[in-house]
């Protein structure tokens, strides 16, 4: 049987059929807005794999959380999704849960940005007007810099996906929160 390619509103029935935490789902939503906007950014052609790519990218965790990454080949493939879909979607794992090497730019951007969009919704959190609207690289950094803070994000993932992408950190920081201001609002950040 031919893979498909999957729409977005597949991509997101799928997601919402295997997640049920809303936190989770604000999460895919503020990866997809961020994978979107480097896609843009980078003058991407296929912006729509880019962005549904961000949105199931944690597609096994919430029901396989000690599958996550290797539960959604078995997922995906079941629903006959292309190939390089399902390895972007495994990399992001890469040296937390799996041995799948992020390879080609968008996989190094999902791989970078996916711990990123955590440290930025807790800082914004942070704020008193809980909003990404006004949110700057010094704030993110000045949180960075405090290992207590958002302690389950893993720093030097996003630092090694930046060195990756060959971009500086700050530059990596700043384009998230772009991306993550398009959807302020859908994730409760605005």
């Amino acid at each position: 049987m031919a893979n498909i390619v999957p729409t977005r509103e597949q991509a997101y029935k799928l997601l919402t059929d295997y997640n049920k935490t809303e936190g989770l789902i604000k999460h895919a939503l503020a990866v997809e807005s961020v994978m979107l906007h480097f896609a843009e950014l980078f003058g991407e052609t296929d912006t729509q794999k880019w962005r549904i790519i961000g949105l199931v990218h944690d597609l096994d965790y919430e029901m396989y959380p000690d599958e996550h990454c290797k539960k959604t080949r078995e997922i995906l493939e079941g629903e006959n999704w292309p190939e390089e879909y399902i390895h972007a979607i495994e990399s992001h794992g890469w040296k937390i849960c799996t041995d799948v090497e992020p390879v080609d730019k968008m996989e190094k951007v999902l791989y970078t940005i996916d711990e990123l969009t955590g440290l930025i919704t807790a800082t914004a959190l942070m704020r008193p007007s809980k909003s990404i609207a006004d949110l700057g690289v010094k704030s993110v950094k000045k949180k960075w810099k405090q290992k207590s803070f958002a302690a389950g994000v893993n720093r030097e993932i996003i630092k090694e996906g930046a060195e990756m992408l060959a971009m500086d950190l700050n530059e990596v920081i700043e384009e998230t929160i772009k991306g993550m201001q398009k959807v302020a609002a859908d994730i409760d950040l605005g």
